[in-house]
């Protein structure tokens, strides 16, 4: 097995949360790897939505230059495509943890926007 050069990062949605409210990701991409359904359902302003199965033929979408965070329901195919990224080359990959589900519960229990 190929090792990654990049670390595997991780964040915790809460510190997520407060860097994006904070200005500290204005530059970052969010990639929210959901399906449709989900992410109507509820979303980031700021995310862009390319489904975890169409990053092989969409990941020229996600730019190399920029930190990408990525974000799916629980933390489960944002952790696999934060994997898929780093083995492809990208160095600032970030899984959010507890997804999309802890962020909104978060969002809600503490009125953030």
């Amino acid at each position: 097995m190929q090792e990654n050069k990049a670390e595997e990062k991780h964040i915790e949605p809460k510190e997520f949360l407060r860097k994006m409210q904070g200005g500290e990701l204005d530059d970052a991409f969010l990639l929210d790897v959901r399906e449709p359904f989900e992410w109507s359902d509820f979303h980031l302003d700021k995310a862009v939505l390319i489904p975890m199965h169409t990053i092989p033929a969409r990941i020229h979408e996600i730019p190399r230059d920029k930190p990408v965070y990525c974000l799916c329901a629980h933390g489960i195919r944002s952790y696999y495509t934060t994997m898929y990224l780093l083995e492809n080359s990208y160095s600032d990959v970030t899984n959010v943890r507890g997804g999309m589900c802890e962020i909104e519960r978060y969002m809600k229990a503490t009125g953030a926007d």
